[in-house]
């Protein structure tokens, strides 16, 4: 088939690098521009560096809602857009310009987690499984009937960097899979539950604000969750800023107000976290590694040279 790919950073790279390695012809490619938002910088491999090198027209686009792009798009003449990390609404006039419309690939087992940033948002919710999903677009972001869905397990250490180096692998064999099905002839697929479906905003900074008030067990995902590359989980300590780079939750049970400085247990450092509604316990999160606001990176131990005092939510 004749593939137009719309796609931006590493997600797109590993799609349009499946499609190329595929018996399907790449005719054009749309990407972004680079970004300097936070999110963004990370895993920002160049779509169009990449087919630059394969000898793929590009076109960039912040949006693609200009009646230039439309007409490149109908010389390019696609059976088919595959779109993959395509950050801002496609109109249908674009994904239902192909003679088999548009096949979105997306970073969650749909219809949870549509929107942004899902790998994120389900490793802080404690899902126990994440995945790719290649389904139809429509005109409702994410809501189209999936062709093809594949899941990974989340390990009970699992960071969202380990999350994503286990999701990427994915995209070539759900996206080849489905565009082999679609070419096969096969119009039938199957239609998301709706009344399991969930949206989640792109994140932002703030989002990685430490609130104490929540149960450990939150708190020790959050961390693992915002791991490196992606911005650290941050708290105050004595009015600087201090970002928790690893952390568990503590062996023992730890009652008092949230975000004391309470006992040095193991390698970490405990700090009173809230009570878990769910599980009736109430845990400490044991702070293991951190860095400081001047980028010094150390144990939770040197930091903290004397139990009392607290971490704060604001400095």
């Amino acid at each position: 088939m004749r593939v137009v790919m719309f796609g931006y950073q590493t997600w797109g790279h590993r799609t349009l690098q499946a499609l190329l390695d595929s018996e399907h012809d790449v005719v054009l490619v749309v990407t972004h521009p680079k970004s300097e938002h936070a999110y963004e910088k990370i895993w920002s491999d160049s779509v169009a560096d990449l087919a630059e090198e394969n000898d793929v027209p590009v076109v960039i686009r912040n949006r693609p809602d200009d009646d230039e792009l439309f007409e490149r798009l109908k010389e390019a003449d696609p059976d088919i857009i595959v779109a993959n990390n395509w950050r801002t609404w496609i109109p249908p006039r674009i994904f239902d310009l192909p003679r088999h419309g548009t096949l979105n690939v997306h970073d969650s087992l749909l219809p949870k987690y549509a929107g942004f940033s899902p790998l994120i948002w389900a490793l802080i919710n404690g899902e126990p499984e994440v995945g790719v999903t290649a389904h139809m677009m429509n005109d409702e972001l994410d809501a189209g009937d999936i062709v093809r869905q594949e899941a990974v397990t989340v390990g009970p250490t699992d960071t969202a960097t380990d999350l994503f180096h286990k999701t990427v692998d994915l995209i070539a064999p759900v996206t080849i899979g489905a565009l082999d099905l679609i070419a096969s002839g096969q119009t039938e697929f199957t239609k998301q539950d709706r009344s399991q479906a969930s949206f989640f905003h792109k994140r932002s900074i703030e989002d990685s604000r430490i609130d104490w008030t929540w149960p450990a067990e939150d708190l020790e995902r959050l961390v693992r969750a915002q791991s490196e590359p992606y911005p650290s989980a941050f708290t105050f300590h004595k009015g600087r800023r201090l970002e928790v780079l690893a952390a568990v939750v503590s062996e023992g049970r730890y009652g008092g107000t949230p975000g004391r400085i309470f006992y040095r247990e193991g390698e970490g450092v405990v700090i009173v976290a809230g009570a878990d509604a769910r599980t009736g316990r109430n845990h400490g999160l044991a702070i293991t590694r951190v860095r400081t606001e001047d980028g010094r990176e150390l144990p939770a131990t040197e930091h903290f040279t004397a139990m009392g005092g607290y971490l704060t939510n604001q400095p």
